[in-house]
């Protein structure tokens, strides 16, 4: 019977979340992807090279509920096989290089971009939680 009640009232009133501020998500995760806080943009969200703050230190934010966890390691290989296997294919065509320096070039290319890639992917997914209010970011715990 209450959850039929709560059913009702949701048709009725709408949800809460509908009551909150909308947070923009492509700034959220551009602010993210930059390593500031998809709050306020002032404060940083990494302490290290990968791990997140606890809080905000300009706002205090809470990102200690944060879970990205292994979606910006998939986005991550996603993106760079489609560099690696685009390179590849434009050094293949060249002819310029036997195949172990192709190997080598492209093993190299692979390492560069994975790294260069995963601090902002990381940043980028935590503020997306962050704007659609996931994983405590919205005020409760899910």
């Amino acid at each position: 019977m209450n959850a039929k009640f709560e059913q009702a009232q949701v048709r009725q009133f709408g949800d809460a979340q509908d009551l909150l501020p909308k947070r923009p998500l492509g700034q959220a995760m551009l602010r993210g992807a930059l390593g500031t806080c998809p709050n306020c943009a002032n404060g940083r969200i990494f302490s290290k090279f990968l791990a997140v703050e606890a809080n905000c230190a300009a706002c205090g934010e809470d990102f200690s509920h944060q879970r990205a966890d292994d979606l910006p390691i998939y986005l991550n290989i996603f993106l760079t096989g489609h560099v690696v296997v685009g390179s590849m294919m434009l050094f293949l065509d060249s002819e310029f290089l036997p195949m172990w320096g192709l190997t080598v070039l492209t093993a190299s290319i692979a390492v560069a971009v994975s790294i260069l890639l995963m601090r902002p992917l990381k940043g980028a997914v935590v503020g997306a939680q962050w704007a659609l209010r996931m994983h405590g970011f919205g005020g409760h715990d899910d």
